[in-house]
């Protein structure tokens, strides 16, 4: 009986913390988790990897609001391949609070929580000056500390002599650009004489600057896309039903020589949502893997073909009939949802072998106002 007693005791006893034990166990497996449902995807093209990139970004070493550790967890929750954390050099709001007379300490912060993980974290920072000079991120430096210096000018040669590749941030900016429209000044034009600009954001948060895509293609600057995240990502993003910002960086593997030498040959493509901004050869092939043919098929003894297509990429595309036929029971312009499918019916009057689905993206820009035309070739069963 005392036996008895003494288990059911000790049992009584054990179960809080065993309980305590559970809950612990789970509150730190959801804050340890780098799992979501939010996850972006694109799939690879013929030679290259499409490496999901954001690199500018903020933290309480700068503007920011949080820990650089919270970054790199929302880049794997995101399935992010690079970030980084492009730091102001100049404006430190939060100086009083969180002195750090090194400027590398946000890169160094984030690089050791990403060393278990399959993120690669390029040092990057700021450069910030008024107009017309702007706003420009350096990644790939190797010292944020030796880009101090009051004059701009050394500062862009500093960057480049550590291999930097610079690019023009939010050139529309109001707060900058009054009219909401960016200006190449003298400072850009001899930035880029010069090797010290290479690229510039035509995509920053919401706001996509048709104008900044006409400076890329008039100047053979990269295309790129940024979050510029200051707040949270699920805030200022994901609870507003959008993805982050990003710039598609086609890559021979995924290695920071290998995304740098990408980079600088232009081979990019801005994402935000539905939005894909980009050269004519990186947006192509890009839109013919996003979409794959599951089916093509006659229906019952009419000459109306069924197809089936499967976007497998995490942006909603839209696209306009470009074909000499029409569709059956469908409106010319139609969206395929981001990860799922849409069947078309193509009126083709006679039974064909293969058909050319030419489809204009309606949701994508090759130049200011300028759709590309992407072809499929079907093979009917």
């Amino acid at each position: 009986m005392a036996f008895h007693t003494f288990e059911k005791t000790t049992t009584m006893k054990f179960q809080p913390f065993l309980l305590l034990l559970f809950v612990s166990s789970l509150i730190f497996a959801q804050e340890h988790s780098h799992t979501s449902s939010r996850v972006i995807t694109f799939p690879d093209i013929p030679g290259y990897k499409t490496l999901k990139t954001d690199l500018h970004q903020h933290t309480v070493f700068s503007d920011g609001n949080v820990w650089p550790t919270i970054r790199v967890m929302e880049a794997l929750r995101d399935n992010l391949d690079v970030i980084s954390l492009t730091e102001h050099l100049e404006y430190q709001p939060h100086a009083s609070d969180i002195p750090h007379p090194d400027r590398n300490r946000s890169f160094n912060l984030a690089l050791a929580e990403a060393k278990d993980h399959d993120l690669l974290i390029v040092h990057g920072s700021e450069i910030t000056r008024g107009a017309p000079m702007g706003h420009n991120n350096a990644v790939f430096i190797q010292d944020a500390n030796k880009l101090l210096n009051e004059k701009a000018e050394p500062v862009f040669a500093e960057a480049k002599k550590q291999g930097g590749f610079i690019f023009w941030n939010h050139p529309a900016w109001y707060a900058q650009s009054p009219k909401g429209t960016p200006v190449l000044s003298d400072f850009q034009k001899e930035r880029i004489k010069n090797g010290e600009l290479h690229g510039i954001e035509v995509i920053n948060t919401g706001d996509y600057a048709e104008e900044s895509l006409a400076i890329a293609l008039e100047n053979n600057l990269t295309i790129l896309g940024t979050s510029d995240i200051h707040g949270l990502i699920d805030w200022d993003y994901v609870e507003k039903g959008h993805d982050r910002p990003i710039t598609l960086v086609f890559a021979k593997e995924k290695t920071e020589s290998s995304l740098k030498e990408a980079l600088f040959a232009g081979k990019t493509v801005a994402v935000f949502n539905s939005l894909l901004v980009g050269k004519e050869e990186n947006l192509l092939p890009l839109l013919k893997a996003c979409i794959v043919v599951e089916e093509a098929l006659y229906i019952d003894k009419t000459s109306i073909l069924k197809v089936t297509l499967k976007n497998v990429s995490s942006s909603d595309l839209i696209f306009e009939n470009q074909m000499p036929y029409t569709f059956y029971s469908s409106s010319p312009v139609f969206t395929v949802p981001a990860e799922s499918t849409k069947t078309l019916q193509i009126k083709t009057l006679e039974p064909l072998k293969s058909v050319n689905l030419t489809l204009k993206a309606l949701g994508a820009y090759v130049a200011p106002k300028q759709h590309p035309t992407v072809t499929w070739e079907v093979k009917i069963k």
